[in-house]
């Protein structure tokens, strides 16, 4: 999956069009990112994440998709 979040963003959502699963990052503060992972209908919390510019977030994004999908 790739992830195009900005950090200027408060909110953005990912789908991964071979799996369905769905992947949910919203923050109040563009420095702290809640990440939620599994479907439109039920997600869980995974992590947050600490990024300073948006090409930081969006490799701790695929990393932590990685992650969750088992594949460290």
């Amino acid at each position: 999956m790739i992830f195009n979040m900005s950090i200027e963003d408060n909110f953005a959502s990912f789908i991964d069009e071979s799996s369905g699963v769905a992947v949910f990052v919203d923050s109040f503060d563009n420095n702290e990112f809640e990440v939620r992972i599994g479907t439109i209908e039920d997600s869980e919390s995974v992590g947050v994440i600490h990024a300073t510019t948006s090409e930081e977030l969006n490799k701790k994004l695929a990393d932590l998709f990685k992650a969750h999908q088992g594949g460290v």
